[in-house]
């Protein structure tokens, strides 16, 4: 009898102690799912847009805002130059698994030409396969609105806005707006080594010539930057962050934009070279070169054939010849040299002298002829600037018993 007790006794032990033990195991594993399912809700509710954002970092990008140019006015507030905000189509090659088939189906959405693809095979062959290359610009928006509806069928290939600088003077004000163009291998090197290359990282074009090229750093502004997140499209998902853009500064001229377009008609293509100047503070009103050149296909890349025709044009269009031509002075110092001459004490007002047809310079064989054949005769210094007179005013600096020499320095 006792040792049945004794059976009993264990029996139940180890029934209390199979409960307690169940009730522990139980403990654990509802605070194993509890310390889970907690987990999941930090993860994937409280911190859901962290871990996406880490999830897609592959699609996480910096994207350069290009700043707005700078416009140029002329003294009375009025616009020499345009920004007009206009539409491209990138593509980033790294992407595109075939791209002759992409350009094959873009064709007919985007209306490409023969010269659009040339022209982006050639780019894409000096671009970073990471970098979007434009395809086509000024995209109609019919163009636009085809492209939007099939853009799911087209992985990597982007439409974007930009700025394009349009010259409405065109060659009236070509040599003193100058323009802006592509940025080259040679802009590149000279931005790069003073630190200046990432400004650039939004734009295609760079000052020139004229004062788009002198005021480069003024017109050019601060680039910003965009960090998005896009999906497998490259369309933009979320905005994460963003640095605006600089504008550029306003450059106001002491040009009158009339006062150049009256002096270019009144040249008409002739070879010649105008500068007006305000007497009184110096200022350039007007400053026109004849021939001039259209400046905005350089906007766009000139192509080879139009630039050599202004290169082979015997009128030399592409030559500033108010600032670049190197002519002598002629008749224009005449005045000078006579008031020189008054000054000094070699004629008076009333010293008349005979304008021969020639002159010998003194103790020389070279002999300076007047421009008329027939010499001019008696003349004083009033008129002999009235005439022109060469030789009344050679002569004036080596009159008899004389040795001083008058000059317009």
């Amino acid at each position: 009898m006792a040792l049945l007790k004794e059976k009993i006794r264990d029996h139940s032990a180890e029934e209390m102690l199979f409960v307690r033990r169940a009730g522990v195991a139980l403990l654990v594993v509802v605070a194993c799912f509890g310390a889970l399912i907690y987990n999941l809700y930090r993860l994937q509710v409280k911190q859901h847009d962290f871990y996406q954002t880490r999830s897609n970092q592959n699609d996480i990008k910096m994207v350069p805002i290009a700043p707005s140019r700078g416009l140029i006015y002329d003294r009375n507030g009025v616009p020499l130059v345009r920004n007009l905000t206009l539409y491209q189509l990138q593509v980033v090659p790294s992407k595109i698994t075939n791209m002759s088939a992409l350009l094959q189906a873009l064709t007919p959405i985007v209306d490409l030409t023969p010269d659009d693809i040339s022209s982006f095979r050639d780019e894409m062959a000096h671009t970073s396969r990471y970098k979007p290359v434009t395809l086509k610009s000024e995209l109609s928006e019919t163009q636009v609105a085809r492209f939007a509806v099939n853009q799911y069928r087209f992985n990597g290939v982007t439409v974007d806005s930009y700025q394009q600088r349009q010259y409405p003077y065109g060659a009236q004000l070509a040599h003193v707006v100058g323009y802006v163009s592509k940025i080259n291998d040679r802009d590149i090197k000279r931005l790069s080594e003073s630190g200046e290359m990432e400004n650039y990282a939004a734009d295609h074009n760079i000052g020139k010539q004229g004062i788009e090229g002198y005021y480069e750093k003024e017109l050019h502004g601060v680039t910003g930057y965009r960090e998005v997140e896009v999906d497998n499209h490259g369309r933009i998902v979320r905005l994460l962050k963003e640095q605006p853009p600089q504008a550029g500064k306003n450059i106001y001229l002491t040009l009158d934009v009339r006062l150049q377009q009256y002096i270019e008609s009144v040249l008409k293509n002739q070879r010649a070279a105008v500068v007006v100047e305000d007497p009184r503070d110096g200022g350039i009103l007007a400053m026109v070169s004849s021939p001039s050149y259209d400046p905005n296909p350089f906007v766009k890349g000139i192509s080879y054939k139009a630039y050599k025709t202004l290169l082979s044009n015997p009128d030399l269009p592409l030559i500033n010849r108010a600032t670049q031509g190197l002519y002598p002075p002629a008749s224009t110092v005449k005045p000078y040299m006579a008031l020189s001459a008054l000054f000094s004490g070699v004629i008076t007002p009333s010293t008349t002298y005979f304008g021969a047809p020639t002159w010998t310079l003194p103790r020389t064989k070279r002999r300076y002829r007047d421009w008329l054949k027939s010499g001019h005769g008696m003349l004083n210094v009033t008129k002999a600037i009235e005439e022109s007179a060469d030789t009344f005013l050679l002569s004036g600096g080596f009159r008899p018993g004389d040795s001083t020499a008058f000059t317009a320095g």
